[in-house]
């Protein structure tokens, strides 16, 4: 089953300044949910940011956040966006079927919310080289068992490409000048 960009949603996960530093390969984390988002833009597909806990672990980190209007945060404290009302509202709201997932940590709030979502009924995809944790350990036990338990697993390129289609679409000259590089 492939990726459709009117069918999808982007879901960034509790990526905030306080907690990233900590993070393994933040940087590679940070720039591949950026470029995430960028494509999510051009190809007009909504993008919602967890954050946990807000007003202790503070905002998104700023490079994500000065990309996306305020409406589009949401602060929680249950660890699944699903589990979070004021995250599984805004979810419901988009009325996508397909949610693709990117953010940290890996193997706690990313896994739980995808694990949530695709027992919603929802298709998952988590964008595994836009996910991380404190250790790499867990962020790659997290794959394994999402693997496990049916979450589809993909690569930032294989999202874009997806959500593109075709080499002749509208949006694909600008994808491929300012994305593939």
């Amino acid at each position: 089953m492939l990726i459709e960009a009117g069918k999808s949603a982007l879901l960034l996960v509790d990526v905030q300044e306080k907690l990233l530093p900590g993070v393994f390969d933040n940087e590679k984390l940070v720039t591949n949910c950026q470029w995430l988002i960028g494509v999510a833009q051009l190809m007009d597909v909504p993008v919602l940011a967890s954050e946990q806990y807000p007003q202790g672990v503070g905002p998104t980190v700023s490079t994500l956040r000065e990309m996306l209007p305020e409406t589009d945060f949401i602060g929680k404290t249950h660890f699944s966006c699903a589990d979070a009302p004021e995250c599984s509202e805004r979810i419901d709201q988009l009325d996508r079927e397909q949610i693709v997932i990117c953010g940290m940590e890996a193997h706690v709030c990313v896994m739980q919310t995808a694990l949530r979502l695709q027992a919603q009924g929802k298709q998952v995809y988590v964008v595994s080289d836009a996910i991380s944790a404190r250790n790499p350990n867990d962020t790659a036990s997290a794959v394994e068992r999402m693997r496990e338990e049916g979450i589809k697993m993909v690569t930032r390129e294989m999202v874009g490409f997806e959500w593109i289609g075709r080499s002749d679409a509208p949006q694909f000259k600008e994808f491929s000048m300012n994305f593939l590089r």
